[in-house]
């Protein structure tokens, strides 16, 4: 039964991004406006053929230019993300190459990053700064890498350097806000998920990408809660250093917060060295949060 599933979810998701591949191709070419919304329709199917059903709570971010950080557990968190408002990605350059997923990242629009030269984070930024200028969402994984789902990796400032660039001159300019995002990975056929199970959606480490999709479609509908967080300026925090601090910090408050909810009160308890979803934004402490 579990290889019928899979089977049937690949052959689907194949399906539907063969039909919307060529028509995104056109949008983006003849640069229609059909483009910027035809990716959150099809992540919305993805979603609905994988099973995932999104939670969202808070709103995202509308009223000026904006850059979105957010912890990063799997691939599925494109899809997650995507489905929820249109957007694109910071990636890194690896997935330009990778076969079909390369293809759906570049009709995103994704903008990729060379990772292992710190000497270009600056054009990187001004890349990611005159996107969000033109109007655009982008959506940033400061980790660098992705985690086990159970906790937030430390955030890199490199390129939050985007918040300290306003948008427009002179009495027209805008600052660029950031807004934490935090995405957790909570229950599996509506139970909840627990450490065991929540690397069967969680990519990383040395995880071969193909066993682990044929998995995760093999197994039934799993629910993840995005949150969107209160979003911060240069002008209020002060450096980008600070701003990836308090995005942390965010992040991880909510993935607690998404753990807890998903566990009866008896049975979810924060680790020792776990972050207190009620500690005050001015301590900003480290994340270690895990739900056996």
């Amino acid at each position: 039964m579990k290889n019928v599933r899979a089977t049937a979810k690949l052959i689907l998701f194949v399906l539907a991004a063969l039909c919307a591949m060529p028509l995104q191709w056109v949008g983006l070419k003849f640069n229609l406006g059909y483009a910027k919304r035809l990716p959150t329709r099809f992540h919305k199917i993805w979603c609905g053929i994988i099973g995932i059903k999104v939670e969202v709570r808070g709103e995202p971010f509308k009223d000026g230019p904006c850059l979105l950080a957010s912890n990063h557990n799997s691939y599925f968190d494109i899809p997650v993300l995507g489905s929820v408002v249109p957007l694109s990605f910071v990636a890194k350059k690896e997935v330009a190459a990778w076969p079909f997923f390369g293809t759906l990242a570049r009709l995103q629009e994704t903008v990729f990053v060379d990772r292992e030269r710190r000497t270009k984070a600056a054009a990187t930024a001004n890349e990611i700064h005159q996107r969000i200028a033109k109007g655009d969402t982008l959506v940033l994984f400061p980790e660098g890498t992705s985690s086990d789902g159970n906790r937030v990796l430390p955030f890199k400032s490199a390129l939050m350097a985007v918040a300290q660039m306003a948008v427009g001159s002179g009495d027209d300019a805008e600052p660029v806000y950031v807004q934490p995002v935090s995405i957790t990975y909570t229950k599996l056929c509506g139970i909840p998920m627990g450490r065991q199970f929540r690397p069967y959606f969680a990519w990383y480490g040395d995880m071969d990408l193909g066993p682990h999709l044929w998995e995760a479609f093999s197994l039934g509908p799993f629910e993840v809660v995005v949150e969107f967080h209160e979003p911060v300026t240069i002008d209020t925090q002060g450096s980008r250093k600070i701003i990836a601090a308090y995005c942390e910090g965010k992040s991880g408050e909510g993935v607690i917060r998404a753990l807890m909810s998903s566990f009866p009160p008896e049975m979810g308890e924060l680790e020792d060295g776990a972050v207190d979803p009620q500690a005050t934004e001015g301590e900003q402490p480290r994340q270690t949060a895990s739900v056996e």
